[in-house]
């Protein structure tokens, strides 16, 4: 999970990049789209497995775009009466599904390509058009992982960040297709389908990791030391409190859920502790992705 950094004042253009982050997300779907088309038909008449289980990783990506679409709609909804710190976490459940996804997609690819060695089908050449499509798909991820990681990091979004680091991990086992199927068309036919085994081993790893990650801010892991001791110092900063203590955090998608202690002067006036407690609350929402801050005032 990225560490969170202070935010700049961009109120005026999250409309644009909310845009920008459908637009990655669409472009993502239509390239998927035909790169799964491609190297499916590709891999059949070529009769390369290890282009078959990329074509099965380009659907799983397909499929991870439009999860990521729905989460991205539904976290953007208002909080109401069954939802009170709104509808964040449905990137986090979109990442725990993602993930679950990408495990299958590895178990599937795995299973197909042992079958190869037990004997279930011959090993044999395969056609030299499946490492053109192969190094066609390998160079079509890596730019598309380019471009999804800078509209993630510009709109700020796990979710994106995730699925661009899952294009990037797309480029990877096409380079690994790539060198399978080269090695293959040399005549090691061995080579294809054990291809097709770090593939599924590269989605397997990759899903496992996407779902502990989300498991662990759905049971409310809190944010990171960075960011925590950041959150700290602005407390700190602010005029009247004298310091804190029972700092406390849990991720909320996104966003982040803040309590906190603030030691204040024991002969201030109640007004005069709550305005410094809310200009504490402010400032820290101000600066950094939190979603609220719950403070409680004792007099030192």
């Amino acid at each position: 999970m990225p560490t969170m950094q202070p935010l700049p004042d961009h109120e005026h253009t999250d409309a644009r990049e909310q845009l920008a982050a459908r637009r990655s997300l669409w472009v993502s779907v239509a390239l998927n789209l035909l790169l799964t088309a491609l190297q499916a038909v590709t891999g059949l008449l070529a009769g390369s497995q290890a282009l078959l289980a990329d074509a099965m990783h380009s659907l799983s990506d397909l499929l991870a775009d439009f999860v990521a679409m729905l989460a991205g709609h539904h976290s953007r909804k208002e909080a109401d009466e069954d939802h009170h710190y709104g509808h964040q976490r449905y990137e986090t459940a979109a990442s725990l599904a993602l993930g679950v996804l990408l495990l299958a997609a590895g178990a599937g690819m795995l299973w197909t390509a042992a079958g190869k060695f037990a004997g279930s089908s011959p090993l044999g050449s395969v056609h030299p058009a499946a490492l053109a499509v192969a190094l066609i798909t390998l160079l079509s991820k890596e730019g598309l992982f380019r471009y999804m990681l800078a509209i993630a990091e510009k709109v700020r979004s796990s979710m994106l960040v995730a699925n661009a680091w899952h294009a990037r991990a797309d480029a990877a086992s096409s380079l690994v297709v790539a060198l399978g199927i080269g090695g293959n068309l040399l005549g090691y036919t061995w080579l294809d389908p054990v291809a097709a085994l770090l593939v599924g081993f590269m989605v397997g790893k990759t899903g496992w990791e996407f779902a502990w990650d989300a498991l662990g801010d759905l049971m409310d892991r809190a944010a990171d030391e960075h960011s925590v001791a950041a959150i700290r110092q602005t407390l700190l900063d602010t005029p009247g409190v004298l310091g804190l203590h029972d700092l406390r955090t849990r991720r909320m998608g996104d966003m982040i859920l803040v309590d906190v202690h603030l030691e204040l002067a024991a002969e201030q006036s109640v007004r005069e502790g709550h305005d410094i407690a809310v200009q504490a609350r402010e400032r820290v929402m101000a600066a950094f992705p939190v979603l609220d801050v719950m403070t409680h005032v004792d007099p030192v």
